[in-house]
């Protein structure tokens, strides 16, 4: 992957990264206690990529 992005397309991916995981957390709790694990991480790499677009946004909360 040699693609050379502008912030704004670099942006965009992130924030289509971070729908994804988003909708990934909802169906994985959506199967219960199989799911949790799973979950949790999709809704830890939402977070995060939520940091990167908007710095601070979700301070006090632990990643």
């Amino acid at each position: 992957m040699n693609d050379v992005v502008d912030s704004d397309e670099l942006l965009r991916r992130i924030q289509r990264a971070r729908g994804w995981a988003e909708e990934q957390e909802r169906e994985w709790r959506e199967r219960g206690e199989e799911g949790a694990v799973r979950a949790l991480v999709y809704e830890t790499v939402g977070r995060v990529l939520e940091e990167i677009i908007s710095p601070g946004a979700g301070e006090g909360r632990a990643l």
